[in-house]
């Protein structure tokens, strides 16, 4: 049986159009009580957003609806989750479920943010940046994680190469 996105912990942000959707692994506990994405303090993801250049503005996490504005969607892998990645179930992953909406939203770049959600969705072999390999007509790309907790491994670099990236690739047609 199928369960429906009623019972997901965050709403996809998804629609036709959109040049980029941000998929991280699940909502953390902050983000849960909130109703928000990325809504915990430390977490990197809205100032990396301003900074990079796709939004004009820092925005907080509760204006998340406005990214479609912007040309940017978000989803999860894990919908139906809460935790850190150490903390979530092994089958909470829904990779079968991002391709369907990749494939139906079809999203110029999809863009993991952290290694973490990239090896789930993709296995093995990969590193920072643009990926060798696409889903349909959708570009892949792995951004180190924003959450506090990766802080060791937070780099804004590949961040800016993924608005680059964005801004100098047309939407196909």
């Amino acid at each position: 049986m199928r369960k429906t996105t009623a019972d997901h912990i965050l709403p996809d942000v998804l629609r036709p159009g959109l040049r980029l959707v941000f998929c991280g692994t699940a909502a953390g506990k902050r983000s849960a009580q909130e109703g928000a994405y990325y809504a915990h303090p430390g977490n990197m993801f809205w100032r990396a957003l301003f900074q990079a250049g796709f939004t004009p503005r820092l925005l907080a996490p509760q204006e998340f609806p406005l990214l479609p504005g912007f040309g940017i969607g978000l989803t999860d892998l894990a919908k139906r989750h809460i935790g850190n990645d150490d903390e979530l179930p092994r089958d909470a992953f829904d990779i079968a479920g991002l391709l369907a909406k990749i494939q139906t939203w079809e999203p110029q770049v999809l863009a993991f943010t952290s290694k973490h959600a990239a090896r789930a969705a993709l296995g093995a072999g990969i590193d920072y940046g643009l990926q060798h390999r696409a889903w349909g007509r959708t570009e892949l790309f792995v951004l180190p994680s924003p959450s506090g907790q990766a802080r060791g491994h937070w780099d804004i670099a590949p961040w800016v190469a993924l608005a680059a990236h964005a801004s100098r690739t047309s939407r196909r047609p």
